[in-house]
């Protein structure tokens, strides 16, 4: 059996392409899917509507409105969506999938490699490089996102009241979205002009052919009981092994806690994987004392270099969480439970949205209200990712921070004194690398990597 074929000609449609002909296609997907949410909804548009013109440019932008208005990594979603759309929910679970496994593997290994050998020689040196590029490209996120999003004093005004929320106040990321969502939706059923889309997924016409056009429709319409049952079925896969955990062990055990902060960040959320992050920076570290600050970077280093979703990630946390308390298991067992737990019920909820929600997606389009609600988000988020910058930046330039506390105000200043040179110097130039040069994030992070190896073999960190 063959793949299919690119078209070569507007006048010749692609011919349909079974579930086994689409296998290597996500593969190849999945194989690619680095850089970020913008790279990997790159790499699908590429693949997807101008190689094997399965999709039509108008139906792909309106799958991917749809996964930005969910929590969760909105590429792995539409990769999800997109196989859905194809072959029913067995598409949808091979494309989703496959977007998940690569990654899936490739963390399990680091951690692994993290545990046994990350604090000797060279290995440390390269986590070291690699924390002063990721903090580069938070700060590059955090531009690129608020250029498309901020737009008008309003905007500007969530941004900077969401970073206030969290980075001042220490306002819980959940409850920052609830409000940046409530204020959005009732301006955008106002009609305020702020809180209307921009235009930074905006479409075209379409030229096909395409196998799905732009006026193609799902093989079954949505009925409540087929979504009900749907329901059901995702809302068990997620959540039985989540009440199990609870049940035999209990909730203080640190496979139940696992299970249940995953699952309500899989809840909350919204805006991206960046966003995520700090969210879960900030329960890792200070609420439940999984990892140290620096560990949060190393393993947002291993996601940015890895394929898959950024959002992976998560499931290092988990690794670290179960390794380190580890009950009667051996701790590499338990490390590894942890780790995949995490994505199980990370990813669940993924699959749960668009099994659900996507049969419905034609009600969405257009509706003010909701994409006032997204806008608002999307402007909260930028204020957050500049928070997890910060915090980034405190725990990576300096060793040694002080927390300050006057009434409600509650901030860590960093002791000047306890600058970290070398980690200031490749933070610098991975900067100029990034906004100055353009340098793609893997080669910034490689050369990074490479220079902390060398100075911790040279005997300088």
């Amino acid at each position: 059996m063959t793949t299919s074929q690119p078209a070569t000609s507007a006048q010749a449609p692609p011919r349909p392409v079974t579930v086994a002909e689409a296998l290597p296609v996500w593969l190849r997907v999945a194989a690619l899917s680095f850089g970020g949410p913008a790279g990997q909804i790159a790499v699908m548009h590429r693949v997807l509507v101008e190689e094997r013109r399965w999709i039509s440019e108008n139906r792909f932008l309106h799958a991917l409105n749809f996964c930005t208005l969910l929590p969760g990594p909105e590429a792995q979603q539409l990769a999800t969506y997109v196989g859905w759309l194809m072959h029913g929910p067995r598409g949808g679970l091979l494309a989703g999938g496959l977007f998940v496994l690569p990654g899936l593997v490739a963390i399990m290994a680091l951690s692994y490699v993290y545990v046994l050998y990350g604090q000797a020689g060279p290995v440390a040196g390269v986590f070291f490089g690699l924390k002063a590029a990721v903090l580069a490209i938070v700060i590059e996120a955090v531009q690129r996102i608020g250029r498309r999003a901020l737009r008008g004093r309003v905007m500007l005004g969530l941004a900077a009241a969401a970073f206030a929320g969290i980075f001042v106040l220490d306002v819980p990321f959940p409850l920052i979205v609830v409000a940046a969502g409530l204020v959005g939706f009732l301006g955008g059923r106002t009609g305020h002009p702020d809180f209307r889309p921009g235009g930074g997924h905006a479409a075209g016409a379409s030229a096909g052919p395409y196998l799905f056009g732009d006026d193609a429709l799902p093989r079954e319409r949505a009925s409540l009981g087929g979504t009900l049952t749907t329901l059901a079925a995702w809302a068990a896969i997620w959540l039985v092994p989540v009440a199990a955990l609870l049940a035999i062990l209990g909730p203080d055990d640190v496979f139940s806690r696992i299970a249940v902060f995953f699952s309500k960040m899989a809840l909350v959320t919204f805006g991206g994987a960046y966003a995520a992050l700090a969210y879960v920076a900030q329960a890792a570290v200070e609420r439940y004392g999984w990892m140290k600050p620096g560990e949060m970077l190393d393993g947002l280093g291993m996601a940015e270099t890895t394929p898959g979703p950024l959002i992976m990630v998560t499931q290092f946390v988990g690794f670290l969480a179960a390794h380190r308390a580890p009950g009667a298991l051996p701790p590499l067992v338990a490390g590894t439970l942890g780790g995949l737990l995490t994505t199980w019920v990370t990813f669940a909820p993924c699959f749960l949205w668009i099994f659900v929600g996507a049969p419905y997606v034609e009600r969405l389009r257009g509706n003010r209200a909701l994409a006032g609600a997204l806008s608002a988000i999307t402007a909260a988020v930028v204020g957050v990712i500049l928070n997890l910058a910060v915090w980034f930046a405190l725990h990576t330039l300096f060793r040694e921070l002080r927390p300050v506390a006057v009434g409600p105000i509650r901030v860590e200043v960093p002791v000047l004194a306890s600058v970290d040179p070398f980690a200031l110097a490749l933070a610098l130039a991975a900067a100029v690398a990034v906004f100055r040069f353009k340098a793609g994030m893997i080669p910034v992070l490689a050369a990074c990597a490479a220079a902390g190896a060398g100075l911790r073999l040279a005997g300088l960190i």
